[in-house]
């Protein structure tokens, strides 16, 4: 018999993958590839989710890490913009070709309907050759007058986003640094294209990629995985892996899937409180997404709201303005849930502001 995973168990399993139950002690590095990569089309953001997640995280190891060409930003999961290490953005990105150009056209199909994107990409690598970052309305207007009639915005999102492999350069998503967006060939920031799609019909990038996903958020639905990447055609990739996996089955009858040795900590395991920034990937990375954050609240997810988990759940908002951290809570809380809220929120503010602050403010939950 399939063992029912109900949505506290479901919950703790998460913030297992999720590094959110316990603060890891391992690189930053490390703590990216293991996500597999972190939403970031907001920069600062990754910054506060890798202090919710390691043990004295170091705002400038990312940065580092960004100069130093080992993470990379780039669109990828979902056409948004990831903060991921360069190993997977090299090993992944062909695999994610398809989809990019297909979530550009259903966006701009219309405006580019009559633009060979072949024709584009090739204009496109050779405004790029000369080695030079530009932003995306540069690339655009580039071309522009080969293909007049579909504006700078159309043509620009489908050469950075989906046609030529690009990362966004720093300054950009480097600690407190502001700058816009400047955008450079894969190939020419780290020294190679990116691998090549795979031949003969096998899928071992797809393969990688399920296991990859249910070691950061199993255990979970095929729908799941594909909530999280955007890639419809992992049916036969989760077919090949299905004898590697596990099975349960969640309190809606779905089939979860799951790597053996994976953590399921159990249903009551204590769940300290967590700030997620925006757009969070512990949020996002469902198709169900109640394991983690009510049905009533669920528009928070994706208008890039930051969010406090406490026991585990989505139950407050965050905001941080100069030296103040504030906090709005979505229910009420009890005495020791708003001092655990309280002082997790001031030793958020003290990172936030390199330890010249630790306020941090509280506004009061009404109640139902």
């Amino acid at each position: 018999m399939t063992t029912v995973l109900d949505t506290r168990a479901l919950n703790r399993a998460t913030l297992a993958r999720q590094l959110l139950l316990d603060r890891a002690d391992v690189p930053a590095l490390e703590a990216v590839a293991h996500l597999g990569g972190m939403q970031a089309q907001e920069p600062q953001e990754p910054f506060a989710g890798l202090w919710s997640r390691l043990r004295a995280f170091d705002p400038a190891e990312l940065s580092d890490l960004l100069v130093g060409r080992r993470v990379v930003r780039t669109h990828l999961m979902r056409r948004t913009v990831h903060l991921v290490t360069a190993d997977d953005a090299l090993a992944w990105r062909s695999r994610h070709d398809a989809m990019l150009r297909q979530r550009v056209l259903g966006t701009y199909r219309r405006e580019l309907e009559g633009v060979d994107l072949d024709e584009l990409a090739a204009a496109g690598r050779a405004v790029l050759a000369d080695g030079e970052p530009r932003s995306m309305s540069e690339l655009a207007r580039a071309v522009a007058d080969r293909w007049p009639d579909p504006g700078p915005r159309p043509l620009g999102e489908m050469l950075v986003a989906a046609l030529i492999p690009m990362v966004q350069m720093p300054p950009r998503g480097l600690w407190r640094a502001k700058g816009g967006v400047r955008n450079i060939p894969i190939a020419s920031w780290l020294g190679r294209e990116a691998d090549p799609p795979a031949v003969d019909g096998a899928d071992p990038v797809g393969q990688a990629l399920v296991r990859r996903y249910l070691a950061a958020f199993g255990p979970a639905a095929s729908a799941d995985l594909r909530a999280w990447c955007g890639l419809a055609g992992l049916p036969a990739a989760v077919a090949a892996v299905r004898e590697e996996l596990v099975g349960f089955r969640d309190e809606r009858g779905r089939e979860l899937l799951d790597l053996p040795d994976a953590p399921r900590p159990d249903a009551d395991t204590p769940a300290p409180v967590r700030f997620l920034p925006a757009f969070d990937n512990a949020v996002l990375g469902f198709q169900d997404r109640g394991r983690i954050i009510d049905d009533a609240h669920r528009g928070l997810s994706v208008t890039g709201a930051r969010v406090v988990l406490v026991d585990g759940r989505v139950s407050a908002t965050w905001t941080a303005k100069a030296d103040t951290v504030t906090v709005t809570p979505l229910r009420d809380f009890s005495r020791a849930e708003r001092a655990a809220v309280a002082e997790e929120g001031q030793a958020l503010a003290s990172f936030l502001s390199d330890g010249e602050s630790d306020r941090v403010e509280l506004t009061v939950a009404e109640s139902g």
